[in-house]
């Protein structure tokens, strides 16, 4: 007999091929990453949010919160960055405490170097294996869980 708050043995077997499913194809995307010698997928969403953004700056809180890194990682994550010549820090103009991190022109090109082999891998993981409407739902189902 099941208890009230036991998932159905269809949320368990769903669960666990979702958290398969995302291991199998970060992994894959990593690896075609690293043979181009390029950064990791956490480097590049850094540098896509930044991006996005109008003047290319955001606090590192902000990163942190679009890219779901943790604290201890985003700032890590953002001293290597430096290091790279990718993203600076610079004092935040109206808070004498805060800081922003603005992306480079360095950081706009690796953005794009990236993305060239991140999206065909993108595709060849993923959307060479659904049909256009399967992705589709898949999108929306996924979307369920996120909300």
């Amino acid at each position: 007999m099941r208890m009230k708050h036991e998932p159905s043995d269809a949320a368990v077997t769903a669960w666990a091929r979702l958290v398969r499913a995302g291991q199998s194809v970060l992994e894959k995307i990593e690896a075609e990453l690293k043979a181009a010698d390029l950064p990791p997928l956490s480097w590049y969403d850094v540098l896509l949010e930044l991006s996005r953004t109008a003047d290319g700056r955001l606090r590192p809180l902000e990163l942190e919160q679009r890219t779901l890194l943790a604290q201890y990682n985003a700032s890590r994550l953002i001293d290597r960055m430096v290091k790279a010549g990718l993203v600076e820090r610079l004092p935040h103009p109206e808070d004498g405490r805060g800081q922003l991190v603005v992306i480079t022109a360095e950081g706009r090109a690796m953005q794009k170097r990236v993305w060239k082999v991140y999206g065909p891998a993108i595709e060849r993981h993923v959307g060479a294996k659904l049909r256009p409407a399967e992705a589709v739902e898949l999108a929306r189902l996924l979307q369920k869980l996120i909300a």
